[in-house]
């Protein structure tokens, strides 16, 4: 690591996201060696909240297991939307997250938010990188999230893959969710995530997609939430973002829970072929 950028409060994302759109292509291999920190976080109840009840989790002092990706976001945006960052952060689809979570966490913890740029690399689809995310707590590691961004463009068809996503279960729904038009409004409130591809048709098409899409961070809180209390405490879960949702839409929940693993995912309601979402859930590793 080079060196470290301390923040006395989170960027605004509404800044961040109108400096990328007006900024000019950008191209680089080489990432910035800076780390991002905001220590000393301070968790907002009333926040909390509303985040647990937009992605269908208790209402309660508990933080989710998603939540410090929210905390972290900011400080990614940040570095991405950087002129010294190869990317450009307008257009970019998150398509892989992995998170840990090493011990419940509260409202009361006072959280250190850290976040660094690694591993740019080829895609079969264009280009990808990783976010890398840590919080800590008097000095104890106590959650990390890994996220994996691909800016699309000419990629490599002999690019290495990462891990392959497991097959979604089979048989009937466990439940089924219409999502509003209006839905990436909703979480973009929540999360601050004002990326255009998320807040209306007209924006989204011009990023290249046909409607506006939920976020990927929304759809994997939900399915979480979905799973219940043994989403809450220490626990590994990892993320393939498939087809993304259009919105407004309707999805099925699928759940595997006979093995170790939990395993579960998403797919569209009207055309059960096309997946959005695959989730795996574990202890975490020793």
């Amino acid at each position: 690591m080079g060196t470290t950028e301390t923040f006395s409060e989170a960027p605004s994302l509404a800044r961040v996201f109108v400096k990328a759109a007006l900024s000019g292509k950008k191209s680089g291999s080489t990432l910035p060696s800076t780390e991002l920190v905001f220590p000393g976080h301070t968790v907002d109840r009333g926040h909390l909240m509303d985040y647990q009840r937009l992605c269908g989790f208790a209402v309660d002092d508990l933080l989710p297991h998603t939540y410090p990706h929210l905390l972290g976001f900011p400080l990614q945006a940040e570095l991405m939307g950087r002129g010294s960052f190869p990317l450009p952060l307008a257009g970019l689809v998150h398509i892989e997250n992995t998170i840990t979570v090493r011990r419940v966490l509260t409202a009361e913890d006072v959280l250190e938010v850290a976040v660094h740029a690694e591993a740019l690399r080829d895609h079969a689809r264009g280009r990808q990188v990783d976010l890398v995310t840590e919080v800590s707590v008097e000095g104890e590691s106590v959650w990390s999230g890994r996220s994996t961004y691909l800016a699309r463009g000419r990629g490599n068809p002999d690019a290495e893959r990462g891990a392959e996503a497991p097959a979604l279960p089979r048989g009937f729904p466990a439940a089924q969710w219409s999502l509003p038009g209006d839905l990436g409004r909703q979480y973009a409130a929540v999360s601050g995530d004002v990326n255009p591809i998320h807040l209306h048709p007209l924006t989204a098409r011009a990023m290249g997609f046909p409607k506006a899409i939920a976020h990927g961070m929304w759809t994997s809180a939900r399915v979480l939430g979905a799973l219940g209390r043994s989403a809450g405490g220490p626990s590994t879960s990892h993320v393939w973002f498939r087809k993304p949702v259009l919105l407004p839409g309707k999805v099925d929940l699928l759940v595997d829970r006979t093995g170790p693993v939990v395993v579960a995912g998403l797919r569209s309601t009207r055309r059960p072929e096309v997946e959005h979402l695959a989730l795996t859930l574990s202890p975490p590793p020793a």
